[in-house]
């Protein structure tokens, strides 16, 4: 019987287990609608705006609009820094298929080098994808018409008109204003990419990069319509940049071409100051560049060209070039002299050919082989005599020497307002032990009291030092750009008589007969001081034929002064390299720039030439 019935038993579990699976079933497919349902809701309603801005982005493009950068000018409204429209090629990475491809095209059309197109890959690496990236500027009417062609097979590529920088006035001023290159991937990392969108440039050095805050301006946008294959189709909003704030620099353009020919073959450097309130009128590194080279970035093998030119052309040898001062120093010697009660500026001294340490053999000559004879502190600045300052400085000790220098600012950064200034050197025993680890030795502080040996200061300090010494030491910071004046400061003496003792030594460096500059007495009155820095080291018993000695082993050739002397306009700091007379040819270089500041005309010039009547 059983057996009868199992058939009909099986048929029954079977069932069951059908209902069984139709219910899983229908929960399964209950709760996976009930899930669409609920996604659906969620992306409907709590995602509406995110997924409609995209819907939005889908139709439009948003097109940064870059800030036209705020130009320059000098001191008489000259523009020195401009910018002109032209064109150049970018590429939206988002926008683009095939990247790799799409560059090499580029390549191809543009004819880049292999280094270009790295440079733009790296830009692409480091920046945003939505972000448009410099991929060739300033093109010509051919490259333009190349890339117009081939439009429909480069999505994301464009050409757009953009604004250029131009230095009309070339290598004059690229020590001073300086240039603008490519942001680099270096510069993205410390970027606000907000305020910096759509921007191809940025200042590299000089005041282009002092000041580029307030150059740079604030970029804008546009919001263009785009039909299906991307193609722009209208301008739905545009809010416009705003551009950069112009500069006015106290440089005057003329007075800088006026100084560099004066300075003819020479590398080297002029400073020129106003000493009433420390604005700089001219600041001449000689040789120079041209920036517009490096605004849409510059090759390396002209880069290369440019680091490996034995006249170092990108170096500013007016701040940071450091140079011994030589006898330039030899006032704030006499003045620390007097301060400290060391000598009396009528007392008469024996100067003879050379100096010595008490209970040394070593031998300090004087640059005049036989001498000076009897002198007074007069006499000793107007002739330059050496012997004098070791004296002085042996007396004097490096100590109080250190102290009395950093008050006219040696050995410290003026504050000028431009990158890389040097600091100088204003030696003392503790630098010596902490830089070398080596003692002081007391023929170092005879020599630091002519501004040899371990002395170094900036062509830009000895403009300073000389302004003070014209206005009875007054301090004022030096400025380039407009509106920067800072009010002075003083460095008090406890007999102002000094200061006057010290300006009238430097009116006979020129007006005495036997002066070192006594030939650039001119129509108005110059006080000065001239000065040599050495090259290389003489053994005390050798010499050396300034006619035979190559070029580069002559002395450096120095002049600082003031005009007019009674009642100061300008100071003036001059370095020739290798000019070996700082009277001979530094002196007349000053000359030439003051008598155009003074719109002296009507006589021979005085020429700068290879000769000597001492410093």
């Amino acid at each position: 019987m059983k057996a009868e019935f199992d058939h009909l038993y099986d048929n029954g579990r079977a069932r069951r287990v059908f209902q069984r699976r139709l219910l899983l079933a229908a929960v399964v497919t209950l709760v996976l609608f009930a899930a669409v349902i609920a996604r659906a809701a969620y992306l409907q309603i709590a995602q509406y705006d995110y997924y409609s801005a995209l819907a939005e982005q889908n139709r439009t493009r948003v097109i940064p609009l870059p800030p036209e950068r705020g130009r320059i000018f000098d001191t008489r409204g000259r523009v020195i820094a401009d910018n002109r429209v032209t064109f150049q090629v970018e590429i939206i990475p988002e926008q683009v298929r095939d990247l790799d491809d799409q560059l090499q095209l580029l390549k191809r059309t543009l004819d880049m080098t292999d280094e270009e197109l790295e440079s733009v890959t790296k830009r692409i690496r480091a920046g945003r994808k939505f972000d448009p990236v410099l991929v060739k500027a300033d093109l010509s009417d051919e490259e333009q018409a190349r890339l117009a062609q081939l439009k429909p097979w480069m999505p994301g590529v464009r050409v757009v008109s953009s604004i250029k920088r131009e230095y009309p006035y070339g290598p004059l001023l690229a020590h001073v204003v300086g240039y603008v290159g490519r942001i680099s991937a270096n510069d993205l990392a410390d970027l606000d990419p907000e305020r910096y969108r759509g921007v191809q440039h940025i200042g590299k050095s000089g005041i282009e990069r002092q000041y580029e805050s307030h150059l740079h301006g604030i970029p804008g946008y546009q919001v263009i319509e785009v039909d299906a294959l991307g193609r722009e189709k209208r301008v739905i909003e545009t809010q416009p940049p705003i551009a950069g704030h112009d500069l006015q620099l106290t440089i005057d353009v003329a007075l800088q071409g006026v100084a560099t020919a004066a300075l003819r073959e020479y590398t080297g450097a002029v400073v020129v100051q106003d000493p009433r309130d420390g604005a700089i009128r001219a600041l001449v590194s000689k040789p120079s560049y041209d920036p517009n080279s490096f605004v849409d970035g510059i090759s390396q093998a002209e880069y290369n060209q440019l680091l490996n030119d034995p006249d170092r052309p990108l170096y500013n040898r007016a701040i940071t070039a450091t140079y011994p001062p030589g006898s330039t120093i030899k006032m704030l010697m006499g003045l620390a002299g007097m301060e400290l009660g060391l000598i009396d500026p009528d007392k008469r001294m024996f100067a003879g050919p050379y100096y010595q340490l008490p209970g040394h053999d070593h031998r300090y000559r004087d640059w005049r082989r036989g001498g000076h004879g009897w002198v007074d502190f007069q006499d000793s600045i107007a002739r330059s005599v050496d012997v004098y300052y070791y004296d002085l400085a042996h007396r004097m000790g490096i100590e109080q020497m250190h102290t009395f220098f950093t008050l006219f600012g040696l050995g410290e950064r003026t504050g000028l307002d431009i990158p890389n200034e040097a600091r100088g050197l204003v030696p003392s025993p503790e630098w010596k032990a902490r830089a070398r680890g080596e003692v002081w030795y007391p023929g170092e502080t005879v020599i630091a009291g002519i501004g040899q040996g371990y002395m170094l200061a900036t062509i830009l300090q000895l403009a300073q030092m000389t302004s003070m010494l014209a206005t009875d030491g007054r301090i004022h910071q030096p400025y380039l750009v407009e509106g920067q004046r800072q009010g002075p400061r003083q460095v008090s003496l406890s007999d102002p008589e000094y200061w006057a003792r010290v300006q009238r030594s430097m009116r006979a460096v020129i007006a005495d007969q036997r002066g070192t500059a006594r030939r650039i007495e001119a129509p108005y009155a110059i006080a000065g001081k001239t000065g040599t820095s050495q090259v290389f080291s003489v053994a005390q018993d050798e010499e050396y034929d300034e006619e035979e000695l190559e070029r580069r082993l002559h002395d450096h050739a120095l002049f600082v002064g003031y005009a007019p002397y009674d009642d100061p306009e300008i100071s003036v700091a001059v370095i020739a390299e290798h000019g070996g007379s700082g009277s001979g040819t530094a002196a007349p270089i000053a000359r030439q720039i003051m008598d155009y500041w003074f719109g002296v005309s009507g006589h021979d010039p005085i020429e700068p030439e290879f000769s000597a009547y001492g410093d």
